[in-house]
């Protein structure tokens, strides 16, 4: 079992910045790859990011590649999203997700665990 606490959240004009974290505890908590999902108010669930288990290996969605950075410190069984030049259409609660496949998963089926999940507002 893995457990995830987001942080980071907030309100912030655009084109300002946030970054996220996500502190995973458990056992092996460091040894999961990562994603970080978003879900806006009447739009489904998407995958924005996601990291290999080691950090090697990453994914992004096309509306954030360029602006959004997502990383993985397995000695703090942490992982970040650094979200830079944020739009308003970046509003949304973002949740980060933990699955015990090793490589970059962008499917959300394939997390069996997930945060809470933070808001993130952007104004125009």
């Amino acid at each position: 079992q893995v457990q995830l606490v987001e942080s980071g959240g907030g309100l912030v004009q655009a084109g300002g910045s946030l970054r996220l974290s996500c502190a995973a505890s458990g056992r092996t908590a460091g040894a999961y790859a990562m994603g970080w999902f978003r879900q806006a108010p009447g739009k489904e669930r998407e995958n924005v990011a996601a990291i290999s288990w080691n950090g090697r290996s990453t994914y992004y969605a096309n509306s954030v590649k360029g602006r959004f950075t997502i990383s993985k410190d397995n000695a703090k069984n942490t992982v970040y999203l650094q979200m830079n030049s944020l739009k308003p259409e970046d509003t949304a609660v973002y949740y980060c997700a933990a699955t015990e496949r090793l490589g970059v998963s962008r499917a959300s089926g394939e997390y069996p665990y997930w945060g809470q999940g933070t808001q993130v507002t952007v104004s125009s």
